[in-house]
C-alpha cells in the first residue's frame, strides 16, 4: 500500500520549516566566513601606555566639543530646529577657524532647512581624482542629548579636520582629496530614508561621477569597559571576538573587506590601543546602522568606526547619554590612531574606489 500523502497544510509547514532552517544555517555560515577574514597585525593587549601631553590636550579638546554639542546645545534635530541650527553654526565656525572654506548641501525636511557640512583638502597637483570621506552625523535622536551618539564621532571628525588643516607654504596636498563631512538626519525617523543626510550626499556624489576611494563613518566612539561580559554582539558573531568592551571596531559590509583590512592594519601601526575588524554580510543586525550604509548603497567602499553602540553602551538612545559618560582619554587614543588611518588611506595604495555593492 502506498503511503498516504501529507495534507497540503502539513507540506507547506514542512517546507517553511526546512526553508527557515536553510536560511538560519546560511546566515550562520555567512557570518562565520565573514568573521574568519584575517585582519593584519595584532590588536594591542595589556596596560595602556601613559598619556602624553599631546594626548591629554586632545582629550580636553574632544571633551569641550562634546560638551558644546550635547551639553550647551543638546537635542539637535528637526524637531528642535533652533538647536539643529546652533550645532550647524558651531561646526561651520570651527571649520572656518581651522582655515577651511566651508560648503553646505542644504535641503528641506518637514519644513526645516537641513545642512550637510563639508570641508575639503584638495589632492596634490597631478594626483588622481580619488576622494576619501571622513564623516559623522551631528544630529541627535529624539529625547536624547546624544553625547556618545554621535557627539563623540562629530568631535573626532572635527579634531581630525583641525589636524589635517592645510597651512599655506608648509604642506603638500595628499595623493587623494580628503573631505570632512558632517551629516544631518541620520537618526530615526529619517534613517534609511531619502531624507537621511548621508544618502542625500552620497547620491549627489554618484550623480557627479565622483570617485570615492573610501568612506569612514565615525559613529559612537566614546565608551569603553575592561570588565568581562561588558561586550555584546549579534547572534553568532560573539564567538569570534572578546567579551570585554575595551576596543574600537572597524565594521564594514563584506564587499568593503579590503578597506576594513587596510584601516585596521593602519590603526594598529599608529596606536597602541585594542582594535577589532569585521567585514560582515548585510544580514547581520546593525552592521549597516550608520552613514557608511548610504555610500555602500551608491557602490562606494565604506566602513564604520565604532565602540559598537547598543552592544556595549548602556545609555544608547536614552536621556542619560550625557557628556559625563564618555572616556575622553581613550577617545583621544582612538583619534590619534585614526589620524594614522586617514594618512594611509589618503596617501597610500590599494583600494581604488571600485564599485563594491549596494542596490
Amino acid at each position: 500500500m502506498k503511503p498516504r500523502p501529507l495534507p497540503m497544510r502539513s507540506r507547506v509547514r514542512r517546507a517553511l520549516w526546512w526553508g527557515g532552517l536553510a536560511l538560519v544555517l546560511g546566515l550562520i555560515g555567512g557570518i562565520a566566513a565573514s568573521c574568519a577574514i584575517r585582519m593584519p597585525g595584532r590588536s594591542f593587549a595589556g596596560p595602556l601606555p601613559a598619556m602624553s601631553a599631546m594626548q591629554l590636550s586632545l582629550a580636553d579638546e574632544l571633551r569641550a566639543d562634546v560638551e558644546m554639542l550635547a551639553g550647551a546645545i543638546g537635542e539637535r534635530n528637526v524637531f528642535h530646529p533652533e538647536k539643529l541650527a546652533a550645532a550647524e553654526a558651531y561646526l561651520t565656525a570651527e571649520l572656518a577657524r581651522a582655515g577651511y572654506t566651508v560648503k553646505k548641501q542644504v535641503f528641506t525636511v518637514r519644513g526645516v532647512a537641513c545642512a550637510n557640512i563639508e570641508a575639503e583638502i584638495p589632492a596634490a597637483d597631478g594626483a588622481g581624482p580619488d576622494i576619501v570621506i571622513i564623516g559623522a552625523h551631528y544630529d541627535a535622536v529624539r529625547g536624547c542629548p546624544a553625547a556618545n551618539d554621535n557627539g563623540s564621532g562629530t568631535a573626532a571628525v572635527l579634531a581630525l579636520a583641525r589636524r589635517f588643516a592645510p597651512r599655506p607654504g608648509t604642506q603638500v596636498g595628499p595623493a587623494r582629496t580628503i573631505r570632512f563631512v558632517f551629516f544631518v538626519n541620520e537618526e530615526p525617523p529619517f534613517f534609511w530614508t531619502d531624507e537621511m543626510g548621508s544618502l542625500v550626499y552620497a547620491r549627489a556624489c554618484k550623480d557627479r561621477g565622483e570617485k570615492i576611494a573610501a568612506m569612514l563613518s565615525i559613529e559612537t566612539i566614546g565608551y569603553f569597559s575592561d570588565e568581562r561580559g561588558s561586550q555584546d554582539y549579534p547572534p553568532v558573531v560573539g564567538a569570534f571576538y572578546p567579551s570585554q568592551g575595551d576596543f574600537i571596531a572597524f565594521v564594514g559590509l563584506y564587499e568593503s573587506r579590503d578597506l576594513v583590512e587596510r584601516c585596521v592594519g593602519a590603526f594598529r601601526e599608529s596606536a597602541p590601543f585594542p582594535s577589532q575588524g569585521a567585514a560582515l554580510t548585510a544580514l547581520v543586525p546593525r552592521v549597516a546602522s550608520s552613514d557608511h550604509w548610504s555610500f555602500w548603497k551608491m557602490g562606494y567602499p565604506a566602513l564604520m568606526v565604532t565602540d559598537t553602540a547598543p552592544y556595549r553602551y548602556p545609555h544608547y538612545h536614552k536621556p542619560t547619554d550625557t557628556p559625563d559618560k564618555l572616556n575622553y582619554e581613550r577617545m583621544a587614543r582612538v583619534v590619534e590612531g585614526l589620524e594614522g588611518v586617514v594618512r594611509e588611506v589618503a596617501n597610500g595604495k590599494g583600494q581604488t574606489g571600485k564599485e563594491v555593492g549596494g542596490t
